[in-house]
């Protein structure tokens, strides 16, 4: 057993300092590399991924998109990873699309005196942009997102692809394409009114592009709770992440499979996935552990997915 290994085993993370944590584990793991993204290890199976572009507000950039995609599908394949904690670095969680490289694929287009042409390099575009967000939910780990500051435009189609969403008291969200002239294509036309179950409020902050502050945006549901400052709220994220974490992740990711399904099928459609799944799962070492340690009031260990 490694030096390292045998640290792990017999230190109390509880008691480790968050970065000196994060360094022990992520020596252990390989952990992907990204130009905006900074991925860590903080606890064993729990991977934190961090938007990286603090001099520029975080936004979105062409290799941002790549990234979130990369990355994404990079921590479905990984057994390793079991949760995903989304935050950022810097001053805002994100202030939307960067202009700059924006107008850099809108002059491709340009080239093109056709309408049919320059729309297909804009088909292209959108298409690269929302394949980067969807990654979030075709990642079959829960993914757990922790908004502080600004969380413009882009910002809000990534967290509502997310499985689960925080704030700090002084976040804000803005869908604010309206006043760019665009309509939001990339995510939160599709996701926001499913999140928040009000098609009223959500068409209002569309069609405004007004800013919604973390106290409504808690009692809208669009978070599921709010802290007082960004250090408090990955503390705690990371503790809930750690506790999804010691679960069965065959229960855990076949529970995101079905809900993601799910959700905007008939019920009777949902059954049937969840029927044809379990089917297979339910074989699993891990009901039986699982059942085992219920029974007898103890802690077990699953095996990674």
């Amino acid at each position: 057993m490694s030096l390292v290994a045998k640290s792990l085993v017999f230190l109390n993370p509880a008691k480790l300092a968050p970065g000196i944590l994060s360094r022990l584990y992520s020596s252990k793991i390989e952990v992907p590399q990204f130009e905006t993204l900074a991925v860590s290890v903080p606890s064993k199976n729990v991977f934190h991924v961090e938007i990286n572009r603090p001099k520029q507000l975080n936004t979105f950039n062409g290799a941002m998109w790549k990234d979130f995609y990369d990355c994404f599908m990079s921590l479905n394949n990984n057994p390793e990873c079991r949760v995903i904690v989304l935050s950022a670095r810097g001053k805002h969680f994100t202030a939307g699309i960067d202009f700059n490289s924006l107008l850099e694929e809108e002059s491709k287009a340009q080239e093109y005196d056709d309408v049919a042409r320059k729309s297909r390099i804009f088909q292209s575009l959108i298409t690269y942009c929302q394949n980067g967000i969807s990654a979030l939910e075709d990642c079959v780990k829960p993914v757990l997102s922790v908004v502080h500051n600004a969380c413009i435009g882009a910002g809000v189609d990534l967290i509502t692809a997310a499985d689960m969403r925080y704030c700090t008291e002084e976040a804000f969200f803005q869908v604010k394409e309206v006043d760019l002239g665009l309509a939001a294509d990339v995510g939160s036309l599709q996701r926001l009114p499913k999140v928040i179950g009000n098609t009223s409020t959500v068409r209002e902050l569309c069609f405004t592009a007004r800013r919604l502050e973390a106290k409504e945006a808690l009692e809208l549901g669009l978070v599921s709770k709010v802290f007082p400052d960004k250090d408090t709220a990955i503390q705690k994220i990371l503790e809930i992440a750690q506790t999804i974490a010691s679960k069965s992740p065959v229960a855990v990711q076949m529970t995101k499979k079905s809900m993601v399904y799910s959700q905007s099928r008939p019920n009777e459609d949902g059954l049937e996935h969840i029927k044809l799944i379990n089917q297979m799962m339910l074989q699993s070492e891990d009901l039986r552990k699982a059942a085992m340690a219920q029974a007898t009031k103890t802690v077990t260990e699953f095996d990674n997915l």
